[in-house]
């Protein structure tokens, strides 16, 4: 016996919503809209681009499918499934106290997402980004949203070891500076979804430009990842209420942390000495 998909065992709300659809949509998205009531609360762990190839189609199919079923797009839809998602039964302590609920959710995320680097994040994958990163004649480093703040964590770290670094905080300018980069340049994209669309832009620019390009983001399938040389992988889930997101960024700079002090061992002494400078400047500017 066939067994039946998590969505059709809850026969949740989301769920009737597509069955009730599904007679107006036709070839791929109708795939779509069945990979969608199969995967049930699954969904969450996947991007864009994993819907896409479980469908036989372009991630461009799936978020047409989202918008004729009535949502904005495939995030929207993913809030949704994350809605029907079960969740951790609280203590009685955490039932009777908005707050400790709060932080036990929070640290469950975090260390969930801190603990699932070792899965998704090689060696190999920081030895080669940092070794990309220190040949490079500079750096451009963009992110969008909650990425923003780790992209400007990135462009310190990075500055601090002596690697000449654009940052641009709009993102009309991040396009045009990582499309005017060189071979010799690197651009450094994070976004948590990989879907991010100035983001991806971005890196896609600074790609036909020839440079190389170093993803960070919590999805190995994404359209960040489809235009990156390397991608590194961190991160979990995006859902309702924004946890996992924040949880995200934990493992991003986690990630960050661990590709600049692989970065440092391989600049050796110039790396000491950007530091040495980085302290000087950091000491006048404390009591």
């Amino acid at each position: 016996m066939e067994e039946r998909s998590e969505f059709s065992v809850l026969e949740s709300q989301l769920a009737a919503h597509i069955r009730a659809r599904l007679g107006e949509l036709r070839g791929t998205e109708a795939r779509v809209a069945q990979v969608v009531l199969d995967k049930g609360v699954d969904l969450v762990h996947l991007s864009v681009s994993d819907v896409a190839a479980l469908a036989g189609t372009a991630p461009s199919s799936v978020v047409r499918a989202c918008q004729r079923l009535g949502f904005r797009g495939y995030q929207e839809l993913k809030i949704a499934a994350a809605r029907q998602a079960p969740h951790p039964v609280p203590s009685v302590a955490e039932e009777r106290d908005p707050a400790a609920r709060a932080l036990a959710d929070t640290v469950r995320a975090a260390r969930e997402a801190l603990d699932g680097i070792a899965t998704t994040l090689t060696a190999e994958d920081l030895r080669e980004a940092a070794a990309a990163l220190h040949g490079a004649s500079h750096a451009v480093v963009v992110g969008a949203g909650l990425s923003g703040a780790v992209a400007l964590d990135v462009a310190y770290r990075l500055r601090a070891l002596g690697i000449l670094v654009d940052s641009p905080a709009d993102p009309i300018t991040a396009q045009l500076a990582a499309a005017q980069l060189p071979s010799t340049a690197v651009c450094v994209a994070i976004s948590h979804t990989g879907a991010t669309p100035t983001t991806v832009d971005a890196a896609r620019r600074a790609r036909t430009a020839g440079a190389t390009v170093i993803a960070l983001t919590s999805y190995a399938r994404s359209p960040l990842s489809e235009a990156a040389t390397h991608t590194l992988v961190a991160g979990g889930q995006d859902l309702v209420f924004g946890l996992e997101t924040t949880a995200s960024r934990l493992a991003h700079l986690t990630v960050v942390d661990a590709l600049t002090l692989t970065l440092q061992a391989l600049r050796g002494p110039a790396a000491e000495q950007a530091l040495n400078l980085s302290a000087d400047v950091t000491a006048d500017h404390t009591y």
